[in-house]
Order: structure tokens, then sequence, then C-alpha cells
């Protein structure tokens, strides 16, 4: 087995986006919060970043990441939610817990938005991001169990 077939598909996509130039990221970041029929000036940058093989239906949400990764610091080691509850305080904690609640509630439409507002909020408390666990708890976030709200729903809450 090469190293190619064992190295992961969100894995592989991440290690992509972390060598993009400014000019590329900056294409990207101009199109945070959109989904893919309203990319401007961004497909033929994400479709070269995609690693063969992903499913179409994984597609949104790859290009999701791909649009967020440019607003916030990388390197993080916590889920989206203990990263939130790292970034509370007791000034924010209200507004936040209801931020919180409202991206647990989101459905993939909705997410885009709420997603961009909480990476621009983790950004501006210098929280880094796990951006290949959030790829990853992105691809299962329809999962009928939500286990991925769940989890992200313990990781902020539960710390308190």
């Amino acid at each position: 087995m090469s190293d190619n077939q064992t190295i992961s598909q969100p894995t592989r996509f991440i290690e992509r986006l972390e060598k993009l130039d400014a000019g590329d990221r900056a294409r990207l970041k101009r199109n945070a919060g959109k989904t893919l029929s309203e990319a401007k000036d961004a497909l033929g940058l994400f479709y070269r970043l995609l690693p063969y093989g992903v499913p179409a239906h994984q597609e949104e949400v790859y290009f999701l990441v791909a649009t967020l990764f440019p607003l916030a610091e990388g390197g993080g080691k916590l889920d989206f939610g203990a990263s939130l509850h790292l970034a509370q305080s007791a000034k924010n904690s209200k507004g936040l817990d209801k931020r919180v609640e409202n991206l647990l509630d989101a459905d993939m439409v909705q997410l885009h938005f709420r997603l961009r507002q909480a990476v621009h909020f983790l950004q501006s408390c210098r929280v880094r991001v796990n951006w290949q666990q959030l790829l990853e708890d992105l691809l299962q976030w329809d999962h009928p169990d939500r286990f991925i709200q769940q989890r992200w729903a313990r990781s902020y809450f539960g710390q308190s």
C-alpha cells in the first residue's frame, strides 16, 4: 500500500490548504459562508485542492471548510465545541451560549453562516481551530443520531 492510499481524504485536503499562498487563501476567504453554487473565482482552485474520489455529496462540506480555513489559525487540538468553550469568558458567556445552541441546531444551509461567525469569533479570541477534526465532524453533521452535535454540546456545556 502506498503512502497516498494510507492518507485520508480529509488529511490530504487540509495539507493542501496549508500549502496555499496568500493569493489563493484570499480567493477562498472572499467566498467564506457561500455555497458552491454561489462561489466566485474559486471553483477551479477548490477542485484542484479536492482529493480524488471525494463523493459529490460531500463537496459542499469540503468547500465550506476551504473557505473558512483562511479566517483562523489552525493547529488546534480540540473539537469545535471545546474550542468555543476555551474562548468563553465572563463577558461573553451568555451570548456565546446562545450562539453555540444556534450552531448546534443549524442545518447544512444555516451552517455556512453560523460557522463563519464562530470561526471569526475563535480567531478574535486567538483560539486555534482543529481543521481536520472540523472537516471530519461536518461530514457527519446530518447523521440522524446527531452524535457530532452531542459531542460538541458536551465539550462546550459539559465543562462548566
